[in-house]
């Protein structure tokens, strides 16, 4: 198996930045996002905050193995605001992440040609002013057993130095391990091999 690449995304969100262009005002945010449900409360979130707004046009790349993509015009033209934000999401070669482009509508009609390069530069002058983040790809194992297996799981989790996002310790224990996407299936089997602990693999981010 070939080792995944490292991918870029943001550290956290970030916004508005702002565009003009003949008086119809443009202003970008960026989101992190693990799942299409959260890129999905991200967008009711900025109606909420802007409930005059013209459009919310946006593009997400959500997961890494077989991430799941979307453009969305909101009533512009067709690829005309959707596809030029994806298109700098591409370019950066950015994984879970949703940018949003919130477009107040001035009086002047834009045209296509127009309306692509607001959406381009508007996305891009938002990424821009984005922190953006390495990450090499994991994927996340839920781990179900009963309380006498607790310490051999604990031992083989301390000896393969895994990520422990969470836990519950009672007569039935569950943990969440966040593990190299390479190394995912090895320590799955082992993990197996320890007795009765049910695995399962959530999509790798």
């Amino acid at each position: 198996m070939s080792k995944p690449e490292p991918y870029k995304t943001v550290v956290q969100a970030s916004g508005p930045y702002q565009l003009k262009e003949r008086k119809s005002k443009f202003l970008g945010w960026v989101f992190p996002v693990k799942n299409t449900e959260e890129t999905a409360h991200q967008i009711d979130k900025l109606w909420k905050e802007y409930p005059d707004a013209t459009h919310i046009c946006y593009a997400y790349r959500v997961g890494v193995e077989k991430p799941a993509i979307r453009i969305n015009d909101d009533g512009e033209p067709a690829y005309s605001a959707g596809a030029p934000i994806y298109h700098q999401i591409e370019s950066e070669n950015l994984f879970n992440i949703l940018v949003c482009v919130v477009r107040f509508y001035g009086g002047t009609k834009l045209g296509v040609g127009g309306l692509i390069q607001a959406y381009r530069e508007t996305a891009r002058g938002t990424l821009q002013e984005a922190t953006l983040v390495t990450r090499v790809p994991v994927c996340i194992l839920t781990l179900d057993f009963q309380y006498p297996l607790l310490d051999a799981v604990m031992r083989f989790i301390s000896q393969h130095k895994l990520n422990l996002r969470s836990q519950r310790m009672e007569l039935d224990c569950s943990l969440e391990l966040g593990v190299p996407l390479e190394q995912c299936e090895e320590i799955r089997r082992g993990i197996r091999a320890l007795g009765q602990v049910t695995v399962n693999r959530k999509t790798a981010y």
